[in-house]
């Protein structure tokens, strides 16, 4: 029977590396997001100071590992076999629900997902418990469980999301009145008053937010302790005098200064306080297990009382987890993709919005209008035209090949984004309040881009559609996390080693196709044509980016209409399902270029810009033969879906003939858009000719039927539907090869101006 703990103590230490390494993939968001944001310091320097801050808050996290130990339960009604049980079925949801947002490109509360997750988990055992005995009832489950901490973190949750939106965007306003877009033109005075609010209230976080809880703080607690504002003030009077210095005497960046001491508190607290997120729980087991193996007690009637007692931690595991936690800052995509995400919602300028426009996104916005309305006829123009001024963004003239080095908002921005998250962090921290660091800096990152008119009238639906996505996405972490948690608690619990190794299993396999995946939906990324790429474009180019996404197109087509009139034939909901989402993401794929074609045309170089009416051609014609590949792949998969009757063997003879011969003309299409080769226009509308000769005795076929044998409507629907969006395909198809034909006839020629006469 010992073994079957010694298995589960070795899988829950590989489950925490595996949490450390998602957990930091998605936290990564919380202290890098406004260093990388403003560009004002280098990438790899970022992830050393940022390197810096998480190892030292590993070895001085020790303080923080009681909330998995005997935050959420009270350990000491549980048997030792039951602990275990709880703390398998916490670290298995937790990975997957991490990896799943992480996948996704949405930051969430490890916080919040540990504390349910023990929560759903403990709750379930518990039940599980009462149900086996005759004097409880449910009733008796506040015996087991510490309900008024959920309640009390729900609070919390729901106080910092409001305060933390309401302060960034307060203190971003008034911090732009101060320092308004030309930050080169300000007294150096403003400055150094700016750096010393800023710098104290960070070096206060570290040591209140950063400290408090560890051995480390016992040291210093006799001079913290009841003299707040003692400490603000001369800390404020010391660093603005030193800002002031190194302004005037060095010449020195102060706001940068501020961005790196900012990147490395976050990433102190971050590390010191929610690495029991990550690795509390598998060292409450461990403790757990070296307190039982000696008792001699089984492990079914063996109490846990002892995880109640403070136990201190390993500074070497502590050590060992702040090294992989390093390791994962440094190489984990996902990191990169969450951080994206914050990023992209903040941003100042112009670029593709990642969330889709929602009603309740819709009507903010119209009230937001609305308010705006009110408020400037109120207010005096005199008031509204000196706000107006200070936030008049510079004109920023860089080439367009390096346009996309621009920061996506300011060092003032990111200054405010830091030490504002640290005070309302440090404030929470001392009234005990379990603030999330994920909810407060994602929320004042999110109010100070509203206050500095990053949401303009173009963005302002889909930046608030996001901030909700996100919020939403914080609520359905802790619904899932206790839910999902609960549900393998009790697996577990009847299970026992065999659903151990099932949910391990899971795990392996969920977390593989999810890699596999992201890597692939990279790699798609990557080779994307993106027309807001900031290079240069001239006619040729053009013209060659267009021919090899026709060549792709056609590719596709060709693939999916095969599948179609395959699946069809046979009747096979399943593969048609198939056929159908991968026809949605191709048309996704036209979409996106279609929705950039604004910024594809600025980036045409001034020779160039003809070209546009071009490639808005294009994209004219592939929306048509999206249109009508749509239509195949939708009408046959509902036709099935409905139960309708099969095709009857003519008709799929019929098709499969048809089939045939456009499969051969596309290959001809698709081959000559990949080589560049226009030339067979020809040949092309010969086989032209030839399928729509096929397509039409076809319907001429399907006409008889209908006259002479008995048939169904749904199937004499679908079957002319098929065939007159056949010819449809074809003739865009062509059309496009025409076109691109006379385009380089003409081009040779150095006549593009007539094209299109």
């Amino acid at each position: 029977m010992e073994n079957i703990y010694i298995f589960m103590l070795v899988a829950l230490v590989i489950l925490a590396i595996i949490d450390l390494v998602v957990g930091v993939s998605n936290d990564a968001v919380n202290f890098l997001n406004s260093a990388i944001g403003s560009k004002v310091i280098s990438p790899r320097n970022i992830l050393i100071i940022a390197s810096v801050g998480v190892a030292i808050g590993a070895i001085t996290s020790s303080g923080m590992m009681e909330v998995a130990r005997k935050g959420i339960f009270h350990p000491g009604e549980f048997y030792f076999n039951e602990i275990m049980y709880i703390f398998m079925a916490v670290m298995i949801t937790d990975i997957l629900l991490l990896d799943v947002f992480n996948s996704l490109g949405m930051p969430t509360s490890t916080t919040v997902s540990i504390v349910f997750e023990l929560l759903g988990a403990a709750v379930a055992v518990a039940l599980i418990k009462i149900l086996h005995t005759d004097s409880e009832t449910i009733e008796n489950l506040g015996k087991y469980i510490n309900t008024g901490t959920a309640l009390f973190i729900i609070f919390g949750i729901l106080l910092s999301v409001f305060i933390a939106f309401s302060v960034g965007a307060i203190v971003q306003f008034l911090s732009r009145l101060l320092y308004s877009f030309h930050i080169e033109k300000r007294a150096s005075y403003v400055s150094a008053i700016f750096g010393g609010v800023a710098i104290t209230a960070i070096t206060y976080f570290i040591i209140i937010k950063g400290m408090k809880g560890t051995d480390f703080y016992k040291d210093v607690q006799p001079y913290i302790e009841g003299r707040t504002f003692e400490i603000l003030l001369y800390g404020f009077i010391g660093w603005a005098l030193l800002s002031q210095l190194y302004i005037s005497i060095f010449k020195g960046n102060i706001l940068k200064f501020i961005i790196i001491i900012g990147t490395f508190s976050l990433a102190l607290a971050f590390s010191g306080n929610d690495l029991v997120n990550f690795i509390g729980v598998p060292m409450a087991a461990l403790n757990s297990y070296q307190d039982w193996i000696g008792s001699g007690v089984p492990a079914e009637q063996y109490e846990m009382v002892s995880l109640a007692k403070k136990v201190p931690s390993n500074p070497w595991l502590l050590l060992l987890a702040g090294m992989i936690m390093v390791v994962t800052l440094w190489f984990s995509k996902k990191a990169k993709t969450v951080i994206e995400t914050g990023i992209n919602l903040s941003r100042q300028g112009e670029g593709h919005e990642k969330f889709e426009a929602n009603n309740m996104a819709r009507v903010v916005v119209r009230a937001a209008i609305a308010i705006n309305k009110v408020i400037t006829k109120i207010a005096p123009k005199r008031i509204l035209s000196f706000i107006d001024s200070k936030f008049k963004s510079p004109t920023i003239v860089l080439s367009k090949k390096n346009k996309d080095e621009l920061p996506a908002f300011d060092a003032v921005r990111a200054s405010v984004n830091l030490f504002v998250a640290g005070i309302l962090i440090s404030i929470g921290t001392s009234l005990q309040l379990p603030l999330s660091t994920t909810y407060v800096t994602f929320m004042v990152a999110m109010g100070t881009s509203l206050a500095d008119r990053a949401w303009g009238r173009e963005s302002a639906v889909y930046r608030v559609a996001g901030v909700f996505n996100v919020i939403g996405g914080w609520f359905l972490t802790a619904l899932s996390a206790f839910t999902v948690a609960a549900i393998f608690a009790a697996l577990i619990y009847y299970g026992n080693i065999y659903a151990v190794a099932a949910l391990l299993m899971l795990v392996l396999f969920l977390m593989t196709k999810s890699s596999i995946k992201h890597r692939k939906k990279t790699i798609e990324q990557k080779e994307k044509l993106s027309a807001e790429k900031a290079e240069l474009k001239t006619i040729k180019v053009v013209m060659k980016e267009s021919s090899e996404r026709i060549s792709d197109v056609t590719r596709r087509v060709e693939k999916l209409y095969g599948h179609v009139v395959t699946d069809l034939s046979a009747h096979n909901l399943d593969k048609l399902s198939k056929t159908k989402k991968h026809v949605k993401k191709l048309n996704n794929d036209i979409d996106e270029l279609r929705n950039n074609v604004f910024y594809f045309i600025k980036s045409l170089d001034d020779s160039s810009v003809k070209a546009s009416r071009f490639y808005i051609h294009v994209l004219d014609y592939l929306q048509d033969v999206m249109q009508s590949i749509d239509y195949i792949s939708s009408t046959s998969f509902i036709h099935v879906d409905n139960n309708h009757k099969n095709l009857k063997k003519s008709q799929i003879a019929d098709l499969n003939s048809i089939r045939e011969e456009l499969s051969e003309l596309l290959n001809i299409i698709q081959a000559s858009f990949e080589d560049r080769d226009y030339s067979q226009v020809e040949l092309l509308n010969e086989k032209k000719e030839n399928l729509f000769d096929n397509i039409a005795v076809s319907l001429d076929n399907q006409v008889d039927r209908i006259r002479t044998e008995e048939s169904s409507k749904r199937n004499t629907i679908l079957y002319f539907g098929i065939l007159l969006e056949t010819k449809d395909v074809v003739r865009t198809l062509i059309s496009l090869m025409v076109l691109f034909h006379k385009y380089s006839t003409l081009y040779k020629k150095d006549d593009i101006k007539n094209i299109f006469d």
